[in-house]
């Protein structure tokens, strides 16, 4: 094992957990983490999917895997989650599960966007409070939290999704505040448009995506050295170009670059 990698598990591990660990960014960090060295407990809803998973990290890399089913929308799920895991000397969360919608909210359904809200905001506060009380009182560990390009400014055709996400950014970074005293690192993650299984559930065609392992990769290896990381050019671009304009004036950029990832829902609707 390499030095960076027993330094990172002596910092992070033993265990890890990462939700929404089925498909796409939670499955890539699970990967990652894996190949880091760190055993996991693997959360999503799909059980079978979730097993199958678990027996290719253990044989590919030799860690210990936990299979633990949930719906994160219920919540009471974080609460078991934690009683589940209490055994477990539990260094890491990655809060990677949630998803997105898009187009003018009031051709949206209503309990899908207080779902999202549950899943994107609610249960990442719930995975925060029980696994931030393990990690504060261990005195180290850390939490990756998923942000994003959106996060930064409200999103015409994406309102509820970017408020979802800026609540993410905004828990991330005053936890990080809070609890960097007690050894925990918080770091936000705000990728732009990741090619995984988010596009086709949110209905938007993104062009020049990132790869899920991208987004894994340069977050873990962010973690403890920065509050908030932005993998990919767009982000990095649009984060810097942006820094300086008014607010408003980023509401309506971010407006127009929706609309083109939406353009094809005005369509289907022949409108």
């Amino acid at each position: 094992m390499s030095p960076r990698n027993s330094a990172f598990i002596e910092r992070y591990g033993p265990w890890a957990v990462v939700t929404g660990a089925s498909d796409g960014i939670g499955r890539a960090f699970a990967k990652h983490l894996a190949s880091l060295g760190l055993n996991l407990v693997l959360v999503a809803r799909r059980k079978d999917v979730l097993s199958d998973l678990a027996k290719e990290l253990s044989a590919a890399h030799g860690v210990e895997c936990r299979v633990n089913p949930a719906d994160l929308s219920d919540m009471d799920a974080t609460r078991r989650l934690d009683e589940s895991t209490a055994d477990l000397d539990v260094g890491l969360l990655v809060a990677a599960a949630g998803f997105g919608s898009s187009g003018a909210l009031l051709a949206a359904d209503l309990g899908a966007q207080t779902g999202m809200v549950d899943v994107n905001c609610t249960a990442v506060l719930a995975q925060c409070w029980y696994f931030g009380r393990r990690f504060t009182q261990r005195g180290k560990g850390g939490v990756v939290l998923m942000s994003s390009l959106l996060a930064f400014q409200g999103t015409p055709l994406a309102a509820n999704y970017a408020a979802t996400k800026a609540y993410v950014q905004s828990l991330a970074e005053g936890l990080q505040g809070e609890w960097s005293g007690h050894g925990v690192h918080v770091i936000a993650s705000a990728p732009g448009p990741i090619d995984s299984g988010f596009a086709a559930r949110a209905n938007m065609r993104m062009a020049k995506a990132l790869l899920p392992d991208v987004v894994a990769q340069r977050t873990l290896a962010a973690l403890g050295r920065k509050g908030t990381v932005r993998p990919g050019w767009l982000s990095k671009f649009l984060g810097w170009s942006l820094a300086t304009a008014p607010r408003y004036a980023r509401v309506g950029i971010m407006g127009r670059i929706m609309a083109g990832m939406t353009a094809h829902q005005e369509s289907a609707h022949g409108r």
